[in-house]
Formats: C-alpha cells, structure tokens, sequence
C-alpha cells in the first residue's frame, strides 16, 4: 500500500468528517476529528502538486499552520495539517478595516510566513484575506494548493491560479510567478486593511 493510500484509509477509518470547508472540481476540503483523541484537522485532497506541503512536514512556525502528512500519486494529492481555530480577515473586513498598527502586525507576520515559504523555493501564488487566519495575535497563512516551487526556466505559468485584484499581473500567464508575486499580493492586502476597500473588481 502506498504513502497515499495509507492517508486516505486512515482517514476513512480513523476520523469523522465534522464538515466540509470547500468543494470544487479541483478538490475538496474538510474539517475531520480523530476519533480516539477527538483532535480536529484539516484535510484536503485535490487534483495537483503535493510538493509545497512535503516541504513544509518539518517545518514549525506560528503563522503556517503545521502539516501532519502529505502524500501524492497520479497527479492526485492528500494532506492531513493542523485545524486553525480563528477567524479569517475576510470575515473580519466586512464593513469594517484595522487600524494601522494592526495592519503593520498582520503584514509583517505574513512576510513571517512568506520568508520560510520563498526560503525553500516555494511561492504561494493566493495570499488573500480569505487566506489568512487570526488566531489569537497570530495571522496565520493557510491554503496551499496553488502553491508551486518557482522554477527559473519557466516562461510562463501552465496554469492560471489566484484571486483577481490580489493576483500579481504575472499570474495571468504573461511571465513565471516568482517571490515578487506574492509581495505584491501583500501589497494589495495592506491597502484593503487599511482602507477596507477590497482591490477586487466591483468591490466598494
């Protein structure tokens, strides 16, 4: 039995599905509770690279949530990683913005965040507020399916990922996605908290 399929039948076995958080034709993902220890996780299972997520297995920082297992087989990834108890600044911006020096905390935590991720050459290609978790004074960055590792020869992405206005022009298929990318989807994010003006199109 391989590495992926040891994960699902774990967590067909092992944990009941409390609800499921997002569901597309990409993938799907869920909040399960482990059965003896009643802890709960995030699992998803999705079609596309699981290689962010085994990268970050040995990696502890408070602003990424921790990846308990990652496995991958025929372009098909599961990952089982810590449930983060919070609310995301998507739903904490509605109607309303953060003063600025709670801006400046959140955007430094998530640079936090998006060190250790471009320090193992990984970019995340969707920093949005729906992307980001308060736990407590702790803006933690989740969401890493559209992750990928930046790779130098790349003309282009095959594949066109993130979130219109937060999204780097790049992410279109115009140039490869790289570190820059991601800054400038914090650079959008600062301008939301402190205005509460979404960048996105329609937004008021």
């Amino acid at each position: 039995m391989t590495l992926y399929e040891s994960l699902l039948e774990a967590v067909t076995t092992e944990y009941d599905t409390l609800r499921v958080l997002k569901q597309s034709p990409r993938g799907t993902v869920s909040v399960v509770r482990h059965k003896k220890s009643g802890t709960r996780y995030v699992f998803r299972r999705y079609s596309g690279s699981g290689e962010v997520y085994r990268r970050l297995l040995p990696v502890l920082c408070p602003h990424l949530p921790q990846i308990m297992e990652a496995a991958e087989q025929d372009g098909q990834t599961a990952v089982l990683e810590e449930y983060v108890q919070g609310d995301t600044l998507a739903e904490l911006l509605m109607g309303a913005r953060l003063t600025e020096r709670e801006a400046r905390q959140v955007t430094m935590q998530l640079c936090q965040a998006l060190h250790v991720l471009h320090s193992m050459g990984a970019v995340h290609r969707d920093v949005k507020p729906e992307n980001v978790i308060l736990r407590g004074s702790d803006a933690v960055l989740i969401d890493f399916d559209a992750a990928r590792i930046y790779k130098v020869a790349s003309e282009s992405d095959t594949q066109v990922l993130g979130t219109t206005g937060f999204a780097a022009p790049e992410q279109y298929g115009f140039a490869p996605a790289d570190v820059r990318s991601d800054v400038y989807s914090v650079s959008q994010m600062l301008g939301y908290l402190l205005t509460g003006v979404s960048p996105e199109p329609g937004s008021k």
